[in-house]
């Protein structure tokens, strides 16, 4: 696992999840977790969720290159859940993801919401890692995770 790098300066979007440069980043990630999980369900982001006015989806920029990115979508009036969270292969262990997960933690927070929920795999353990060292702690598999043998579940209070 990389160190956070304080001189890492990046710009964040707000941007809807069927944008050119999201779908981009959303094949990419998909990709990536489907080489860790091959014949696996990759749980992303519903069809409905585009349309949803609650869904944030946000794109990193370091300078005018997209570099990673992450929504929000509510699950109910207090919690949300950070989804499709990713960060380009080669902008990993140099802080990126961690001013990612910052900047959606203060987005919720912003919004009102109380909690963090977020699930992520057994196959992947830099994102335990950052999510572990972040102050979120395991908990019960929840929704359409239950049951998914490589599902780990994840809250932070705001």
């Amino acid at each position: 696992m990389g160190t956070s790098n304080a001189r890492v300066s990046v710009t964040f979007s707000i941007d809807r999840p069927d944008s050119a440069t999201a779908l981009v980043l959303i094949r990419e990630l998909d990709a990536d977790l489907g080489s860790r999980y091959p014949d696996q369900w990759i749980h992303g982001l519903h069809p409905e969720d585009v349309g949803d006015p609650g869904l944030v989806f946000i794109v990193m920029y370091r300078e005018s290159e997209p570099v990673g990115c992450g929504a929000l979508r509510p699950l109910d009036a207090e919690i949300t859940e950070v989804k499709r969270m990713y960060v380009k292969p080669g902008f990993r262990g140099l802080g990126y993801a961690r001013k990612l997960l910052k900047f959606l933690e203060s987005t919720a927070r912003t919004s009102g919401f109380k909690a963090v929920r977020l699930e992520t795999g057994t196959k992947q353990p830099e994102a335990i890692g950052l999510y572990e060292s972040s102050g979120y702690h395991l908990i019960p598999v929840f929704g359409e995770y239950v049951g998914n043998p490589f599902s780990i579940c994840y809250e932070k209070k705001l």
